[in-house]
């Protein structure tokens, strides 16, 4: 047996402290952004910011013109009122019917997994080594329901404190953005930061006890503990589907029908307080683009965690009983934790943001810093937790690699992931020529200006792919399907810091909304757009990381799940295998069509009681009277949840049908086309979306030359681009993101279940 540097004692201590540590820091965090006062009057923080970074001048610049007035004050927090209200409100109708369905799906592995021996108490043969006897299916049955119904909780929790730390910040950044720009970004990006650890800490948390407590019952039997812990995984990723789904509906259905009728037609600002469906456009910030993100990205982390721990399971690691090198994929985590504390005290400690354009800069610095810093405790924690050489599991025979080949499939993930990050950003930045060029082409109308944003989406994708490419080639070589998995983990164990740099795009997009609705002037609406543009890249660059590990994800899901389905070879030219692929490459297009038709039905609504609210009430257009905003929030509330059903039920039944009926063969076709075709139109979707919102903004904002003589709002040029944002929306925010779920799903749903298509699927081909 091979002896690692760090004993398992060790390794016991250092992943909960870690995540204990995680979770201090973001309640830090948390304590600073509390003491920004929502009460009118200069409160303690104001008093002790004389003499203090970033402008106590500007604070009285703003005071004499009057924004301090207790009113525009009270008026903040009211804001801010309503829309927690409203978010919490649709969380807790959306999390209902979730429940339902999250008991019923549990319902749905115990009944499946334990049919598997007829609901046998008596130990079994081990899947892969027959000479041992391991534990009855009824406890992989029980266990995977419980550690299913734990992720599920996990991920619930994750995007419902996502959500409320993002509310709770949201007027703070506001009225912090009356002293300088500089302090209204610390306070969104330490908001986005608690959201980031916490959820980063939780997870780990939760599946560290969790394989503890399995392991109380277990014992020597890993790969029955490891194999009951992916249930974890398809927990996280069940809720995240809904929640992005949900999320996204609601979101974009405001969104379209707040721009459509305020901006084009009425010709007024965003987020303008006569317009009745802005209330609903912020509250859908926070519960598509906070919440349905948080559970995404724990999803993808569950995944790949447990997508490592299968597969090292049954390796030396697992057969040896070697504890340290077994828990390698959360030590990696642990790891990535205390990086992304270093690297956060970079942007709200050491420097200092002085300028609007410094903003994307110091987001920019910290994927790089967290890349470089990430990379050296991956040789640390590889070097102390490893052997120098050990056997990984690689489709019936035993592949040996070493402890350095394992350190480079981690960090050509966390890479990887860096450059599809800037890629990312080079395409929807309006800091660069494709958006600029896609914002040239509204010269000409709306038409050029949607064939131009189309084309940018579609090249977008190469660099990612051949990224991606590299990636799966060179962890793969390096060590088999349990590489791919810890690339995967690789290009998430930055999560922490990834999160905050996503959460911090919305609540920065809420904050210029509560200034603009609270009347603030110009000046502060000027720099809450500053960092909502800014936020709007790095909101594409979270995106891309999703979409990019979710690839790397599926991909060492889809190689557990022909391991423990007892599939030696999938080959593309049997039919069995061939009518899956073609069948699992046109699925990301029927549920995008769907997650489409319902943004567009729900918008659709929204345009219309928008339109009756303006013609009907009167005083609206003139500001004497007061919109109907709880109409709208309804509206969104109602199509989203109804809407989310379909695509859902699409994504979780269609594992089922195809493993009951057609077999493990046909299934693995499935998952190998939705992954090839899913990848690809995410990309193009999420980074077209972005490209046309900033386009928008580079006009909007009037920043150079180039963009003043597209100006300013209200003109022709402006109204295409309008146009052309309103498309991007459900791409970007519903369809896009929620496609990397998708294709992340379909795998581990493929993976829990494996065991009972293996025994009774293929129906079909049975009778025939």
């Amino acid at each position: 047996m091979s002896v690692t540097i760090l004993p398992d004692l060790g390794t016991e201590i250092f992943i909960p402290v870690c995540a204990v540590i995680g979770i201090i820091f973001s309640l830090v965090q948390w304590y600073y952004v509390s003491q920004v006062k929502l009460s009118p009057g200069r409160d303690a923080a104001h008093n002790n910011s004389a003499g203090s970074k970033n402008g106590y001048s500007d604070y009285l610049i703003e005071e004499e013109e009057g924004v301090n007035d207790h009113n525009v004050v009270i008026k903040c927090a009211e804001i801010q009122s309503a829309i927690s209200e409203g978010a919490t409100s649709f969380l807790f109708t959306e999390y209902k019917y979730v429940g339902i369905f999250m008991v019923l799906f549990a319902v749905l592995i115990f009944v499946f997994l334990g049919s598997v021996e007829s609901f046998s108490t008596k130990p079994q043969p081990c899947t892969y080594d027959k000479t041992r006897t391991c534990k009855p299916a009824l406890a992989t049955a029980i266990f995977s329901t419980v550690s299913f119904l734990l992720g599920a909780v996990t991920s619930v929790v994750s995007g419902f404190l996502g959500m409320k730390i993002a509310t709770y910040a949201n007027a703070r950044t506001t009225l912090e953005a009356r002293k300088g720009v500089g302090k209204a970004f610390i306070t969104a990006f330490r908001s986005g930061a608690v959201m980031g650890f916490l959820l980063a800490a939780n997870g780990l948390l939760v599946l560290f006890i969790a394989i503890n407590l399995f392991k109380l019952y277990y014992g020597d039997d890993w790969g029955g503990l490891f194999e009951s812990i992916t249930g974890y995984g398809l927990g996280g990723s069940s809720m995240a589907l809904f929640g992005r789904v949900g999320g996204g509906i609601y979101t974009k259905a405001a969104d379209v029908g707040a721009d459509l009728v305020g901006k084009v037609e009425r010709n007024i600002p965003e987020d303008d307080p006569r317009n009745p469906a802005v209330i609903a456009d912020n509250v859908g910030d926070n519960v598509g683009d906070i919440a349905g993100m948080g559970s995404d990205l724990f999803g993808s982390y569950a995944e790949s965690s447990c997508a490592a721990l299968v597969v090292a399971s049954i390796s030396s690691f697992g057969n040896n009983h070697e504890l340290t090198p077994m828990l390698y994929p959360l030590i990696v985590s642990s790891m990535g934790i205390l990086v992304c504390l270093i690297t956060t005290l970079f942007a709200t400690d050491f420097f200092e943001i002085k300028a609007v354009k410094e903003i994307e800069p110091a987001l920019k610095k910290q994927l790089i810093i967290s890349t470089v810093l990430m990379t050296f405790g991956i040789a640390i924690v590889t070097w102390l937790s490893v052997p120098s050489s050990f056997t990984i599991f690689n489709f019936g025979t035993q592949k040996v690699v070493t402890n350095w080949k394992l350190f480079l499939c981690v960090a050509v993930g966390l890479w990887a992931g860096l450059i599809i990050g800037f890629v990312t950003e080079y395409y929807t930045s309006n800091a660069y020529s494709p958006v600029q060029d896609v914002a040239d082409s509204c010269r000409t109308g709306a038409a050029t200006n949607v064939i131009f944003g189309l084309a940018l989406g579609y090249k977008s994708v190469i660099i990612p792919i051949f990224a991606i490419a590299v990636s799966i080639f060179v962890s793969f070589t390096f060590a088999a399907m349990y590489g791919i998995a810890v690339a995967a983990l690789g290009m998430l164990s930055t999560i922490a810091t990834g999160l905050a740099i996503d959460a911090y795009g919305p609540i920065s997009d809420n904050a210029g909304g509560i200034a603009e609705m609270a009347g603030m002037s110009h000046r502060i609406r000027e720099r809450t757009d500053a960092l909502d543009a800014a936020g709007n890249t790095t909101a594409a660059i979270g995106k891309g990381f999703a979409i990019g590990s979710a690839a790397l994800v599926s991909l060492a899901l889809f190689g557990a799940f022909v391991s423990r389905a007892g599939v030696t070879a999938v080959d593309v030219l049997t039919p069995k295998v061939f009518i899956g692929l073609i069948v699992g490459a046109m699925l990301p297009y029927w549920f995008s069509a769907m997650t489409m038709k319902s943004v567009g039905s729900a918008a659709l609504k929204m345009v219309e009681e928008v339109r009756r609210q303006f013609n009907t009430i009167p005083g609206l257009m003139e500001g004497t009277a007061k919109p109907d905003y709880a109409t709208c929030v309804k509206i969104s509330t109602d199509a989203s949840i109804k809407e989310m059903i379909p695509p859902g039920a699409l994504v979780m039944l269609t594992p089922l049908i195809v493993g009951i009926l057609f077999g493990v063969e046909t299934l693995s076709g499935v998952l190998a086309g939705s992954l090839v075709s899913g990848v690809q139109i995410a990309i193009s979707a999420s980074n077209t979306g972005g490209a046309w919102d900033n386009a928008k903004k580079y006009i909007e904002a009037g920043a150079s030359e180039h963009a003043r003589t597209l100006g300013p709002k209200g003109s022709d040029p402006h109204k295409a681009a309008v146009i052309g944002d309103t498309i991007g929306d459900p791409l970007k925010d519903t369809s896009g993101p929620s496609l990397n779920i998708l294709i992340k799903l379909m795998a581990v749903e493929s993976l829990v279940f494996a065991p009972f298509f293996a025994s009774h699927g293929g129906l079909l081909f049975k009778i025939f």
